[in-house]
């Protein structure tokens, strides 16, 4: 923020400084050019959307931070269909895709790195929610469909005053349309798509609004979607299998609204999705196993584009059902609302964990000390990690009404989270041929299974806040909101196995409790030009780490990652300016924010390789950055809109470790001025949006799409070259123990979506391309036991043809 050698601000290099020039310019600047440029020739004006991120309906313009809403028209034009589609417009949004249900979310670069499948104690930075229910669920936020929805809001910076711990950097909320009473309507949308050198998908998707009374609306949405796969997989005799990632999805959302007076609104609902996915879209850059495939000396085996090694069938489940309640009353000076809400949810994923178990059994020394043979490494390996997440939620709050200078709302918040983690590495065959015993006296695990946990937890959390916002001036309004949370978990850690550190029955716990303030300044400039500052808090509760699997772990993984028993709480600080310009009568709008973003204990991830372990350090970071959205409609028939931002995010601590001969090492990338990963420090998107009359009451419209991504780290340790970037191969049967190399940097990857049509009033036929250039870009860095067993990139989806049809009724 300030210059070592002088202490005085430099706006040149500090994004928050620039934005802060940038907005009063914008301020002084933008009202004049509007003052002098002529009327608009047309009655085309942008887009109006409410928006209720402060639990109360508003303009978009009027709320006092950053905040950024697509409407379903916006999403529908683009075609957008999950979240990952949405972030192409939403600057500061960052969606890792590791397949359906599986998508990791970051906002403005306040991220630790990637969270993995078996990290159950990890909770959320970015909070989800369904209206007002909480769905998120850190690593496998629910994949829901976007169809009948009214809109997506994505708060930026820390949202912990109005919606709590998981909310640290960030919020996106899906808003759905509500039962609309005396109204009987209807849709329907048809799709069907052909992934280039991949599989062929379809989706099916209806919605119907049924009066039953007149106080009672039934809303219900239906929807099946096939996922086309574009992944293969080479089999241990060379065959090939193909699209190995396809799936399906399938749900329901039903919501009653009942209104027994004219001021109560009572609206219970039912959401079940269900989704299976029968692989995983990993491109593999070595394998251990596929290596049995190569006669010629010491060279690898090579993967074509969009190929993966596996002995086994992999597999993806989840089942997510919500029900809740909402009650609305409308008691004059003020609205009281209740939400309860549960949710009751199952994932699996079953893995090919072959090569994991491979490079472990046939590595000298470890089992045994010349490494065991060929029809031992290569068994096949499942690998189940199963979660029961149950969730109980309640709600009560009090908002103000009328149009007075001082709005408030205040209200209790209670969670109860039941959630069951187990994994499973089933080896069968192992004890018959080896001998080696498996599960012995006392033991958890059954016949051949290596590996075995079973972790149960609790979590409980109490909250009270409040926020109220006053008109000091016509021009001049503050906010204030405080947040008190109490939060309690408690764990209990059980491994058995011959990989595991057997424990059975050991008690963890943790608990935190304290405050989230946020203050907001809010300046009328102008009519058309407001200026905002905000200071805020948010919080995420530590928990206790996993044992190291010790009989795995090399004397180096066992000195720096051992004693780590449990990580801290992570805290932040956020302070940003912005300005919201509407400009040439209502037909531009540019919205442009700076932040400064102190990070304490960012939980970071880190991979003790040779244990085949996960491990949470703490460490401080920053975040600075600048992000700016411009929308203009340049005629009655197309519009342009521009989005951009710049996150510098760093480490602003090195967390070292002393091995036997006491030299201190710095510990998996958590190096001072390293980067935070899986954010880039530049994203860029531009959309044309044309529709216009073509014949009789006939509309034709198109879109095109452009999104540009910077280039990223997958984990914080992908940036020491000691540790990255070069592999040391096992010599399993055989095999030579030469190196090869990979590049851990992610790097920038730009896509185009096209879509374009006709419609009329009760129908829409349209066409789309997807990945117009057909990119393989690059999502994350995926690894097994710290690159010895695998070395592999999750990759997006290729080029995509389309056609879609809808009605409405």
């Amino acid at each position: 923020m300030f210059s070592h050698t002088s202490g005085r601000i430099r706006p040149g290099r500090h994004p928050l400084a620039l934005s802060i020039l940038l907005c009063s310019a914008a301020a002084i600047a933008m009202p004049a050019q509007g003052q002098q440029a002529p009327a608009p020739s047309s009655g085309a004006m942008l887009e109006e959307i409410i928006v209720s991120a402060r639990k109360r309906d508003e303009t978009l313009k009027d709320v006092p931070f950053s905040i950024n809403a697509m409407s379903a028209d916006s999403m529908k034009d683009a075609g957008a269909t999950n979240i990952e589609d949405v972030s192409r417009n939403i600057v500061g949004l960052s969606i890792q895709n590791l397949g359906p249900g599986q998508s990791q979310v970051a906002i403005r670069g306040i991220s630790a790195g990637q969270i993995v499948r078996d990290q159950p104690g990890v909770k959320e930075q970015v909070g989800v929610y369904l209206d007002e229910s909480v769905i998120s669920l850190s690593l496998f936020t629910p994949d829901l469909d976007l169809y009948d929805l009214s809109r997506v809001e994505v708060l930026r910076g820390p949202q912990g005053t109005l919606y709590g711990s998981g909310s640290l950097s960030g919020t996106i909320r899906y808003i759905t349309n509500k039962p609309a009473q005396g109204t009987q309507e209807g849709t329907t949308e048809l799709s069907v798509e052909q992934i280039d050198g991949g599989g062929t998908g379809y989706s099916a998707k209806a919605m119907i609004n049924v009066p039953v009374s007149d106080t009672l609306t039934l809303r219900a949405v239906g929807y099946g979607t096939r996922y086309a796969g574009f992944i293969d997989a080479v089999q241990p005799n060379g065959s090939i299998k193909k699209d190995v990632n396809d799936g399906f999805r399938t749900g329901f959302r039903m919501a009653l609204g009942w209104q027994p007076t004219e001021n109560v609104t009572v609206t219970p609902r039912v959401v079940y999705q269900e989704i299976e996915a029968d692989g995983f879209n990993r491109e593999d850059q070595f394998n251990i196993l596929a290596n049995e495939l190569v006669t010629t000396g010491s060279r690898l085996f090579q993967f074509k584009e969009r190929q993966q090694f596996t002995q086994l069938e992999e597999q993806f489940k989840d089942q997510f059902m919500l029900a809740d309640l909402t009650i609305e009353a409308d008691l004059g000076a003020v609205t009281a609302t209740s939400v309860t809400s549960i949710t009751d949810r199952d994932l699996l994923v079953y893995r090919d964990a072959s090569q994991l178990t491979g490079s472990i059994t046939g590595q000298p020394g470890v089992l045994s000390p010349t490494g065991l043979s060929r029809q031992v490494y290569t068994l096949d390996s499942p690998l189940s990690d199963a979660t029961d997440v149950k969730v109980f939620t309640q709600e009560g709050r009090l908002a103000s009404n009328g149009d007075g200078p001082f709005q408030w709302v205040a209200g209790a918040f209670y969670s109860k989270i039941e959630r069951k983690y187990g994994q499973t590495l089933n080896v069968d065959g192992f004890e018959a041929i080896t001998g080696i015993d498996t599960n012995g006296a006392r033991a958890q695990n059954g016949l051949d299974e290596l590996y075995w946990s079973r972790i149960p937890y609790d979590f409980k959390q109490v909250a009270l806040f409040g926020e109220g916002s006053y008109d000091l001036t016509e021009q001049l309004s503050a906010t204030l909101g405080l947040r008190y949370f109490d939060f309690k978990e408690n764990r209990t850690l059980n491994f058995d196995g011959i990989f595991a550190d057997r424990a059975q029955g050991v008690e963890g716990k943790t608990s935190s409790d304290g405050f989230s303030p946020r203050a907001i300044l809010s300046y009328d400039a102008t009519e058309d030009v407001t200026i905002n500052a905000q200071v805020s808090k948010g919080f995420r509760l530590g928990g206790i780490n996993d044992p190291l699997n010790l009989p795995l772990c090399s004397a180096t993984d066992r000195t720096t990652f051992g004693g780590r028993d449990s990580f801290g709480n992570e805290s932040v600080w956020n302070y940003e300016m912005g300005a919201k310009v509407s400009f040439a009568g209502g037909r531009g709008a540019l919205n442009i924010a700076g932040y400064y973003t102190d990070i304490s204990n960012l939980q970071v991830t880190l991979d003790a390789g040779t244990c085949s372990s996960r491990i949470i350090f703490n460490a401080d970071a920053r975040t600075r950055g600048t992000e700016a959205e411009f929308s203009y409609q340049l005629t009655d028939a197309l519009n342009l809109s521009l989005s951009g931002s710049f996150n510098d995010s760093e480490f602003t601590e090195t967390v070292t470790s002393r091995g036997a001969t006491g030299a201190a090492t710095v510990v998996g990338g958590i190096k001072k001025g390293n980067r935070l990963p899986t954010v880039p420090r530049y994203q860029f998107s531009a959309q044309t949006k044309w529709e216009d009359e073509i014949g009789a009451d006939l509309l034709g419209f198109a879109t095109a799409t452009f999104q540009h991504i910077g280039s990223r780290f997958t984990q914080a340790v992908d940036q020491d070259p000691s540790a990255v970037g070069t592999v040391t191969r096992i010599p399993i049967g055989g095999q030579p123990s030469t190196t090869f190399t990979f590049n851990p940097k992610l790097p920038s990857y730009s896509s185009v979506n096209l879509r374009m049509g006709v419609k009329k009033d009760e129908w829409e036929i349209a066409g789309y391309v997807n990945n117009l250039f057909d990119e393989n870009a690059k999502l994350s860095l995926d690894r097994e036991r710290g690159f010895r067993a695998r070395v592999a990139y999750q990759v997006a989806k290729p080029r995509t043809f389309g056609a879609q049809v809808s009605t409405t009724f």
